[in-house]
């Protein structure tokens, strides 16, 4: 049996940012990284939009999981902010979280990010627009990688990692159990000690997630859903936004209902593409830096936060239900035309091919008010409204609605201010914690766990 000085359970940012600041300020332990999915190098998704259109379920899927986490493929966003992406101040302290942030930037600036721009909502004639038409721009300093020069990044911590640390692909962990003098995880048959654990499973391990927390009996508490719908329109119908902010985190509370609408996850130039968690298709969006791979679209999120607390308190339930409803109409993605969502019809390939944006996902025409419940969609269609007020075009007939989006947050698990668990030498961190939400947000837990494991803070 294999021992450790500390387990990592997960490669994503949570467990590659632990990793390398245990490396740095504590050379002497033994580290071993357990990740369910494939190294960087190895991780590939077959949807090439020729042969392969669609999701075709592989497992482990590697859009989601393998060293990087799901973030690795993403548009490589770092907000740096206490304002969204988690609530990891509350645990740390807020100078602490963003000092935290700000240092993760540095990191990746040296490992490849440099020449990146940051970009920021301060001081901008937006915010005044935005509140003139009862929007609210949330402030935040945008580090934006691209998904290109972020696999860059990934790639130079790794070679930076790999003879510091020992990595563990196609290694996912089964179970956790606590022994006299720390931690043991079971992983295909073998068992591996380690004096310490983090684990740091991201979105993805939510299911993992809660019946570890029921096994060592660690308090949670259940957390929201957000569901909605990506956006696609064209480039320039935003790009005074994007050009001045590249990411607007712009929310609204709806007439109607009162709801929370947001923009989330802006990518200028990008592409929509399919995600898949725990064998569900939804929607998500991609952008890159270079201008070679750019496209003339740009999308963007619309979501809507649900809470529920008694008697039903399975939001990821409630949301993997409407999820799982597109997927049973569409077969996947459900897209609709913003003008036949409006006047009732569904969308046909017709209709989509006919209209002046070119889709860059081959998603299933459809009806998107067959799937979402009436208040939801009734807060995205008010939000888009409100949007045609500061960028107009928004509301255009031909702007693409795909369906649907959801953001699975785990539940919260009950951690200390070092995101230490009841059990000592147990951390849970990253978006599996239910405390991040975002890149940011989940490697700067990595580097807090890390430096308080190495007795540096």
């Amino acid at each position: 049996m294999k021992e450790y000085d500390v387990i990592i359970v997960g490669a994503g940012p949570g467990g590659i940012f632990s990793a390398y600041e245990l490396a740095k300020l504590a050379p002497e332990l033994k580290i071993g990284v357990f990740e369910a999915g494939n190294a960087l190098d190895k991780r590939k998704c077959p949807i090439d939009g020729v042969k392969v259109k669609s999701c075709v379920g592989c497992k482990p899927c590697s859009i989601m999981n393998g060293f990087g986490g799901a973030g690795a493929f993403s548009d490589g966003k770092y907000n740096i902010t206490n304002q969204f992406g988690g609530t990891l101040f509350e645990y740390i302290g807020k100078n602490e979280a963003i000092e935290l942030m700000r240092y993760v930037d540095e990191i990746n600036l040296s490992h490849g990010g440099e020449g990146t721009k940051l970009y920021s909502t301060a001081n901008t004639k937006i915010k005044k627009l935005c509140l003139e038409n009862d929007l609210h721009l949330l402030d935040a300093s945008v580090r934006h990688l691209g998904t290109d020069v972020n696999y860059i990044v990934l790639e130079q911590i790794y070679a930076e990692l790999k003879d510091k640390v020992e990595f563990f692909f196609l290694a996912p962990v089964e179970k956790v159990e606590m022994t006299a003098d720390g931690y043991e995880i079971s992983v295909k048959g073998e068992k591996y000690r380690g004096k310490k654990c983090i684990i740091s499973v991201g979105r993805s391990g939510s299911k993992w997630m809660e019946t570890v927390c029921r096994d060592l009996e660690i308090p949670t508490k259940s957390n929201r859903v957000d569901i909605g719908v990506r956006v696609e329109l064209p480039a320039e119908v935003f790009s005074h936004l994007t050009d001045e902010l590249y990411e607007s985190k712009i929310v609204y509370r709806t007439a109607k209902y009162g709801d929370l609408v947001r923009t989330f996850c802006m990518n200028p130039k990008g592409a929509v593409v399919n995600e898949n968690t725990n064998g569900i298709v939804t929607v998500n969006g991609h952008s890159y830096e270079d201008p070679e791979r750019q496209t003339e679209n740009t999308n963007f999120a619309l979501l809507v936060a649900k809470h529920f607390s008694e008697p039903f308190k399975d939001s990821n339930g409630y949301g993997e239900s409407i999820a799982r409803l597109s997927n049973m109409l569409g077969g996947g993605v459900i897209v609709q035309r913003f003008g036949d969502l409006i006047t009732g019809h569904r969308s046909t390939q017709s209709r989509i091919n006919e209209a002046f944006i070119t889709p860059t996902l081959n998603a299933t025409p459809g009806d998107l008010s067959l799937v979402m419940p009436k208040r939801i969609l009734d807060g995205i269609i008010e939000m888009i409204y409100k949007l045609d007020k500061i960028a107009p075009g928004t509301a255009n007939d031909d702007t693409l609605l795909y369906g649907v989006e959801v953001k699975f947050y785990n539940m919260e698990v009950e951690i200390d201010g070092n995101l230490e668990t009841l059990h000592k030498g147990l951390f849970i961190i990253g978006d599996g914690s239910g405390i991040t939400h975002s890149l940011s947000h989940a490697s700067a837990s990595g580097v807090h766990v890390a430096r308080y494991i190495a007795g540096a803070g």
